[in-house]
């Protein structure tokens, strides 16, 4: 009884750095609203060296978490992810200090359900020429522009994860061709039968990749593909892929995807190739730099749509990953053993 009223008497303090997504800690206080003993702050980026001490657990969302922050970090037990990416912590210096880092599964909580979803969306917004839509409605034309369809098309997800499964699932029935490309794939189980990745819960039909490749293949698969959608995790292995070889192997006219992160691109490259017409078209929902520049010279071409880091940003998806950051509050709180999250040291 004594170790219960102790453990209420404590407070677990939880940081989110930074104002941007800010659903993600609105609906983290809501959820942990009915414990007086989880505090939940969302702090500037640039106060969150100097209050970072006081936290146990945080959450780093677009904060650089490097070796010198960390190290004030005196009561830290946790930094996570609101989602998966996790390019802006050292880990090693997390590890060093005793810090586990962490993600939220994307298969699990509709994060990849949504950001599949907002991949098709901007794949149609290319093909159907959006940017055009508004200045037919007001020149008065009717039957303009003639657009594209998704049917017929073979479409490549550049790292097949939870995401492009999920994409791959969605895409089937409009009559594409899909190819694909990770580091690794798993070998085939229950006959047909094989696994995405260690956080999935379940195993995916192979049928619904029509070719699939490792990631060396890629400048490859990019030839042969009408739409790229680039699906990787970002690291010092995948910053700037998507480079000038990358785009100069894909068909011209074709379409560049990119829903991950925005330095997976190669910005100069990406540019030359808009430009030039050899790439017909860029899709993004991330940017070089976060938040958006209004001024970017890529965002103001007719071919270019882009929508500001929100396809994962969907009330299904927030609402479940507040659920888990809550819940592993609650156990960082009563010394119980983390569940709900993928450890990455």
């Amino acid at each position: 009884m004594v170790g219960e009223v102790e453990k209420k008497s404590r407070v677990t303090r939880v940081l989110f750095c930074g104002p941007h997504f800010a659903a993600s800690h609105n609906y983290t206080r809501e959820y942990l609203a009915k414990y007086p003993f989880i505090q939940v702050d969302d702090v500037p980026l640039c106060e969150v060296p100097s209050v970072i001490a006081n936290y146990h657990l945080c959450v780093v969302k677009t904060m650089q978490l490097d070796a010198n922050v960390l190290s004030r970090a005196n009561q830290m037990k946790l930094v996570m992810q609101f989602g998966v990416g996790l390019e802006g912590v050292d880990i090693d210096a997390a590890r060093k200090r005793g810090i586990r880092v962490a993600r939220i599964p994307s298969d699990v909580t509709g994060n990849a359900t949504s950001c599949a979803e907002m991949s098709i969306y901007l794949m149609l917004g290319l093909l159907r020429k959006q940017h055009e839509l508004p200045r037919a409605v007001q020149q008065k034309k009717v039957g303009e522009p003639v657009g594209d369809t998704l049917f017929g098309k073979t479409v490549f997800i550049l790292g097949f994860g939870n995401i492009g499964t999920e994409l791959a699932k969605r895409l089937k029935p409009f009559g594409v061709r899909i190819i694909a490309t990770r580091r690794s794939w798993l070998p085939p189980s229950n006959g047909n039968l094989f696994k995405i990745s260690a956080s999935s819960q379940g195993c995916i039909n192979h049928d619904l990749v029509d070719e699939k490749g490792s990631h060396d293949e890629i400048h490859e698969f990019a030839g042969k593909a009408d739409i790229v959608v680039c699906c990787l995790r970002m690291n010092k292995e995948t910053v700037g892929v998507v480079n000038k070889t990358f785009l100069s192997s894909m068909r011209k006219g074709s379409l560049l995807v990119n829903i991950a992160r925005g330095g997976l691109l190669d910005y100069t490259a990406v540019f030359e190739h808009l430009n030039s017409g050899h790439l017909g078209g860029l899709g993004i929902d991330v940017a070089w730099t976060e938040p958006f520049d209004a001024d970017d010279p890529i965002l103001k071409l007719n071919n270019v749509i882009f929508t500001p880091h929100v396809a994962g940003a969907t009330e299904y998806s927030y609402r479940s990953m507040a659920k888990v950051v809550g819940d592993v509050a609650l156990q960082l709180h009563a010394g119980d053993p983390l569940t709900g999250i993928e450890c990455v040291n």
